[in-house]
């Protein structure tokens, strides 16, 4: 008698001081009913918390232990990217998922991005916050302007058409994105993995719309305006910088970077 095949969802959960929520993102990770029988793998790792985070983590794990959690740890804080790097590499679901620790986004909406690549058109589904008639919190213009941008800059250079190049809500077939040599350490982990999976031939790349309950930076939030001058850099360095051959869209983006270097300095000064 054959084997059945169990396939899962690999999602994977990069931790920074994050105990005071992590257990209400595994409950709603845990609720969660998938498609097509999907069972769920879920890669938490701490990268280098300072706060009770791992006690939290090491509780949940004992009182839920019928959940099929890894739990990998950082010795030394090493970036949001790098987190990453680690769970995608422990993977071993069929399609993998990448989750914010905190509760920006929401678990029940997986199976809206698991859709379109179980009914087999797609192999990588994008979660935008900015299509779509789900909740969107209402936060900051500035970075909601910064986050088009960067996606409109993104997608010069990969020739997609996505909305939402930031979004955490990335949903892979695990072996696309294992076969990757990824690098980034922090937050230019986005435009990084969204070059290099534009290069695969023949991907085909998805985009839905989801929800999305932001928070401020009194609540939690960690990004910063550093963050999207990374963006910017990783955006020429994964893009522009391994081919010279569009050197019009080089002079554009340097044109968009130092208007928005400006913008920046202006608002700083003013502040």
């Amino acid at each position: 008698m054959q084997e059945e095949v169990i396939h899962k969802l690999s999602i994977v959960i990069p931790v920074f001081n994050e105990g005071e929520t992590i257990h209400l993102i595994l409950d709603k990770v845990k609720a969660v009913q998938l498609l097509d029988n999907l069972q769920k793998e879920i890669l938490i790792i701490n990268d280098c918390s300072t706060d009770n985070t791992e006690e939290s983590i090491k509780k949940y794990m004992k009182e839920h232990s019928d959940m099929n959690i890894q739990y990998l740890i950082h010795k030394k804080n090493k970036g949001k990217g790098a987190a990453l790097h680690t769970g995608i590499s422990k993977a071993t679901g069929k399609y993998l998922i990448i989750q914010d620790a905190d509760l920006e986004y929401d678990p029940e909406e997986y199976n809206l991005l698991l859709k379109p690549i179980i009914k087999g058109f797609a192999d990588v589904v994008y979660g935008s916050r900015f299509i779509g008639g789900n909740p969107h919190r209402i936060l900051f213009f500035w970075h909601s302007l910064g986050n088009r941008l960067l996606t409109f800059m993104s997608n010069m250079n990969t020739n997609l058409n996505l909305t939402d190049m930031e979004t955490c809500y990335k949903m892979f077939r695990t072996k696309h994105i294992q076969s990757l040599e990824l690098k980034e350490k922090r937050f230019g982990f986005e435009p990084e993995v969204t070059a290099k999976i534009a290069r695969i031939p023949n991907i085909r790349i998805y985009e839905v719309g989801i929800s999305y309950y932001g928070r401020t930076f009194a609540e939690g939030k960690k990004i910063n305006w550093k963050d999207g001058v990374r963006a910017i850099y990783c955006i020429f360095k994964y893009n522009l910088f391994k081919s010279f051959q569009n050197l019009f869209f080089l002079s554009i983006l340097l044109a968009i970077f130092t208007a928005i270097l400006s913008g920046l300095i202006i608002l700083l000064l003013q502040s």
